[in-house]
């Protein structure tokens, strides 16, 4: 299933490159979706018919922000981006960008403590050029990570949650 939304997230984020605003992809897989981009907002939906059922993506600066139990967006930090992606009986990934003014380690910080809080292991806590990753797993099978790197004042950041029966 984890392929599957990734083979969805990929064909429509190059779909969205290209100049139409809507169509139909088919993947090496042979299954089938579409997707739109709507002009005035930037945002694009799409779904893909897979084995498993339909899975659905919602993308963009706009969608509305929500998270798994537990966890929330870093205060005061304005969102880049927020992808969301369903695919039924639970399963949900959500990639969130965002910046603020404060540190790589504040925002790891923050997120390690609501990950371990929400029950998730760290597995793997690493400072690379002045910025601060993290990543880890909880019992259930729900994943998360958190990337947050600065430049010119300003800390990026890249929060990946995922619930449910994301396969291997």
């Amino acid at each position: 299933m984890y392929r599957t939304i990734t083979i969805a997230c990929a064909a429509t984020l190059l779909s969205a490159c290209g100049s139409e605003t809507s169509g139909e992809f088919t993947t090496a897989d042979g299954e089938t979706g579409e997707y739109s981009i709507d002009n005035s907002t930037g945002e694009t939906t799409a779904t893909i018919e897979t084995a498993d059922g339909t899975a659905t993506l919602r993308s963009g600066a706009d969608v509305p922000v929500d998270l798994p139990d537990g966890f929330s967006l870093y205060p005061g930090a304005s969102v880049v981006t927020n992808t969301v992606v369903n695919q039924g009986e639970g399963t949900r990934v959500v990639l969130l960008s965002f910046e603020s003014n404060d540190s790589p380690e504040d925002i790891a910080d923050y997120y390690k403590d609501q990950a371990e809080a929400a029950g998730i292991a760290i597995e793997v806590d690493a400072t690379i050029n002045g910025g601060r990753m993290l990543a880890g797993k909880a019992q259930d099978g729900s994943v998360f990570a958190v990337n947050a790197t600065a430049e010119d004042g300003k800390t990026s950041g890249q929060l990946t949650t995922g619930l449910g029966d994301l396969g291997e």
